[in-house]
């Protein structure tokens, strides 16, 4: 078969980072990060630090030419600065030593997000003495080790370790200021430009630095890049595009940041940013690290507030498309990257480029004849093509390196995520390859791909090898007693000969007679349309474009409900989409019962009866309650109803628990679905408390009932009222004043839906899917 080659010197390799990995946290002097401060997962990783030469040599039967890993900088300096710990870089020494002999290149990353916390102490990022010290820890491990290391990275993607952790707080710090975020991000750069003289004073020859770049588009770009936007959303892309992206690039490369990004950067002020600066940052450098995972979907959207992470956002939603997702959640767009390197050879022709980290996150389950991850294969192989497109055109990419060679600690998702080629069972730290490892290893003595896709075998093939009928081939799959012991040795004997890798069909072929899904939908909901909508649009799309047929089934009456649960029971559908109604009724424990795979929007009153996606509403109503305390509301209203909701439920007790906590009462007041009923409990609660100063709502049409009455009442708002809701309906921004609410991902809940369906018609075990909500701030507070 013919070969998709890549350049002659193309280098292939494998990325890690040593927080991810390395385990010892204590271990020969080490100091903590701040990882170890933020995260709860403080055990033993991979327990690389002792286990690194088993790991080299897995690198070395995988054929690869260059391993990426990071230094710990606690572990050379316990206290950020001061005295060079031996102990620590011996490991390094270690490590290199073993490499080399392996014939593989070391690229090393002096920072992969594990700040010494005596450093964050002394102010971390925000605070201009921390580069300084970075160069200085810099200069210490050249000084080492720079004898064996190829290449020289000096930050890895500086934009998550300042605006995830200093601007939403999701990484570690986990600070939340806008303006700590941007001076962080600028000394992150000033880091780089001190690092890299200081490395090439020392006597490095290649040295660099690795971002994540994604590119930035609207939902019609997607599939049509060059698709003419509107000035709204040009400008929308234009400015996401500045934050996430050149806010890194220009600096480095260019010597100064985007037009776009100034007017932002000076609300949370320039005076960090000092003369000279720029000039320091933008040192030559002799590669560039490229990340890439994901591209960034943006649209403009009036009245939008800004998210935490992108401060400057305003106006600006990030969409979801409706397209093939890693178990992380994220889109699928393999053509982006193709898109990506040809922009950055375009815009900077002069920089050589480097793919350091490309791989994803799916659900591995572990066989006896092992770890069958066609999923990972097809999206590494998928990108590679990308990056082979854009090499045929002329981009300048050295290499490719996966992410990741190890199942590893996923940062704040802890054990939970899988990326790695290797299999890790963390309770034995035993290492197991997986189907992508080898595969991986193939494309590597080829140094390409095939030129045309394989044609993975099917079941039919295996049933025609073997003598038997599909349906006994699925039935030795699914492990089956009904099979004779001849049959099942023969089908499996043609199963290991030919590679067949079971899919869902062949899972889900004993107990399935159809392909069809029923999409059940209960009016009214909770929420308005929107969501009914979304569910509507994502379900049907993601599954059909999983072979699926939908069926729309309303059930809206007693008799319905009768025909919905004949046309289960008669197995005429595979699985069914459930959104239940406002109030109980026993559709879906009759449903349950047929035995048919059901996933249900909203938690049940019995959470256990099926797996369902929902939304934090406990969280998210104790992030509102939080939000009135914090801006010094003690006397609280709640209008929270009808109590035979579990979403309301939920949300009462989260109002109660920041109540709580903040030492306060909560003062209630019932209501029903409507605005009218809303401002009824409005104006009940000024009544019977003359000091009210806040009210929190259950849903947004009880707050937006609220309003009304606050104004009835001449009260002003937030003046003397502050109002917070829950949902973010499209009504809640276009409210005088606009109100802050809650919002519940509604295009997220739709995915998750389906991407939960999926799972259970592939037989995988599931669980039910419970997403984050965020506080959107209006003015109504």
């Amino acid at each position: 078969m013919s070969t998709a080659a890549f350049p002659e010197g193309f280098i292939w390799g494998v990325s890690t980072s040593a927080f991810q990995i390395e385990g010892a946290t204590s271990a020969d002097g080490r100091g903590p990060s701040i990882w170890d401060t933020f995260s709860a997962d403080r055990a033993d990783a991979c327990d690389h630090y002792h286990r690194y030469r088993e790991d080299v040599r897995l690198m070395k039967d995988l054929g690869t030419a260059a391993y990426r890993f990071s230094v710990s900088w606690p572990r050379v300096f316990p206290d950020g600065t001061g005295k060079v710990n031996a102990a620590g870089l011996d490991f390094y020494d270690r490590l290199l030593d073993e490499l080399v002999d392996a014939g593989i290149m070391p690229y090393a990353t002096l920072y992969h997000w594990d700040l010494p916390q005596a450093l964050e102490d002394a102010g971390g990022w925000p605070v201009r003495d921390t580069a300084r010290h970075f160069a200085d820890y810099a200069a210490a491990v050249f000084d080492r080790l720079g004898d064996r290391v190829d290449t020289w990275f000096t930050f890895n993607e500086p934009w998550v370790a300042a605006f995830l952790g200093y601007g939403s707080g999701v990484h570690a710090p986990g600070r939340k200021s806008a303006a700590d975020a941007f001076r962080a991000a600028h000394h992150l750069l000033l880091a780089h430009g001190l690092g890299a003289q200081a490395l090439r004073a020392a006597g490095a020859t290649r040295v660099g630095a690795v971002l994540n770049i994604s590119p930035v588009l609207t939902p019609g770009q997607v599939s049509d890049v060059g698709r003419p936007l509107s000035e709204e959303d040009a400008d929308a892309v234009a400015r996401i595009d500045a934050l996430a992206n050149r806010q890194f690039l220009e600096p480095m490369l260019r010597g100064a940041y985007p037009s776009e990004l100034l007017p932002i950067m000076e609300r949370a002020g320039l005076g960090h940013v000092r003369d000279g600066d720029l000039e320091l940052i933008a040192q030559p450098i002799d590669l560039l690290g490229v990340n890439y995972y994901t591209p960034l979907v943006v649209q403009a959207q009036p009245s939008e507030p800004a998210d935490p992470a992108f401060p400057g956002s305003e106006g600006v939603l990030f969409c979801t498309i409706p397209t093939a997702v890693t178990a992380m959640g994220w889109p699928i767009v393999p053509g982006c990257l193709t898109h990506l390197l040809r922009r950055l050879t375009a815009e900077y022709p002069d920089t050589e480029l480097m793919i350091t980290e490309n791989g994803a996150d799916f659900v591995d389950v572990v066989t006896g004849d092992g770890i069958h991850d066609v999923e990972r294969i097809s999206f590494i192989e998928e990108h590679l093509r990308a990056v082979r497109a854009a090499v045929t055109d002329g981009a300048k990419v050295r290499g490719f390196l996966v992410w990741t060679l190890l199942d590893n600690l996923e940062w704040a998702d802890g054990y939970q995520r899988k990326f790695g080629l290797v299999h890790v069972d963390f309770a034995t730290q035993r290492r197991r390859l997986k189907d992508s490892a080898l595969w991986y290893r193939d494309v590597i003595t080829r140094n390409g791909l095939t030129e045309t896709r394989p044609k993975r075998p099917t079941l039919e093939t295996v049933a025609a090898r073997a003598g038997v009928s599909r349906a006994t081939v699925s039935r030795v799959v699914n492990g089956e007693a009904s099979v004779s012991p001849e049959v099942r040795e023969a089908v499996l004997r043609v199963v290991k000969e030919i590679g067949y890798v079971p899919n869902a069909a062949a899972r889900s072929l004993v107990t399935r007679r159809t392909n069809s899904i029923a999409l059940v939908l209960s009016v009214p909901r909770q929420g308005g349309d929107q969501l009914t909508a979304a569910v509507v649009q994502y379900v049907t799309s993601m599954l059909e474009g999983a072979g699926k047929q939908i069926t729309l089934m309303l059930a809206d009456t007693a008799e319905s409900h009768r025909r919905i649960v004949q046309h289960v029971e008669a197995r005429l559908v595979d699985g069914v989409v459930l959104l239940p109604p406002d109030r109980g009724d026993t559709l879906a424990e009759r449903l349950s019962r047929t035995g048919v795979p059901i996933v249900l929007l909203g938690k049940p009153a019995i959470a256990s009866m099926m797996p369902y996606v929902d939304v934090d509403n406990t969280g998210g109503a104790k992030a509102a309650t939080e939000h009135l305390l914090a801006r010094g509301r003690r006397h609280i209203g709640m209008i929270c109803g009808p109590m035979d909701l579990v979403a309301v439920q939920d949300r009462l007790d989260g109002h109660r628990i920041a109540m709580r906590q903040a030492g306060g009462q909560p003062l209630l007041a019932l209501a029903d679905l409507t605005r009218s009923s809303g401002a009824a409990a409005t104006r009940r609660l000024l009544a019977d408390q003359p000091a009210l100063d806040a009210v929190f709502a259950a849903s947004d049409q009880l707050a937006i009932g609220a309003l009304q009455a606050a104004r009835e009442a001449g009260r002003r708002v937030p003046e003397d009222l502050a109002i917070a809701g829950f949902d973010d309906i499209d009504a809640a921004s276009a409210t005088t004043p606009g109100l802050t609410t809650v919002r519940a991902p509604v295009a997220e809940q739709a995915l998750a839906l389906a991407r939960l369906m999926l799972s259970r018609l592939e037989g995988r075990h599931t669980e039910s899917v419970v997403l984050p909500t965020r506080l959107v701030v209006r003015d109504s507070t």
